[in-house]
């Protein structure tokens, strides 16, 4: 169940390199994924913060260390359809993509939480 959800429609970006940005967040805490979309060279980079923000805004009472991004999806919104003039009076189609980004929060686990002494890396 999620805590807090945001979306952005119609974002003006193929849906390939917003997928990029998404991949590199999923899963990861929000304070974290903002610090990294702060530094990331990427356009899509700074809509993908501010979405983040949004969802974590959306969320009452719960701070941004104690969320985590859950599901992230980048799915394809309209296309826009436009002609390039090409030789012998023929037309090339171009098609400017757009996204659909949403994005779902949710609450960390106590396992979730670090825990530098843990079982597994004392194996």
């Amino acid at each position: 169940m999620a805590i807090a959800t945001a979306q952005l429609k119609n974002y003006r970006q193929a849906p390939r390199k917003v997928r990029l940005v998404a991949d590199l967040v999923r899963g990861k805490s929000a304070e974290r994924a903002l610090s990294l979309l702060a530094m990331l060279p990427k356009r899509a980079s700074l809509p993908m913060q501010k979405l983040i923000q949004s969802a974590v805004a959306n969320a009452k009472d719960v701070s941004a260390a104690e969320l985590y991004i859950s599901k992230i999806e980048v799915n394809g919104g309209i296309v826009f359809k436009r002609h390039m003039p090409r030789a012998r009076g023929r037309a090339a189609e171009i098609l400017k993509r757009t996204s659909h980004v949403s994005v779902s929060l949710d609450r960390k686990k106590k396992s979730e939480a670090r825990n530098p002494k843990s079982e597994k890396n004392h194996e």
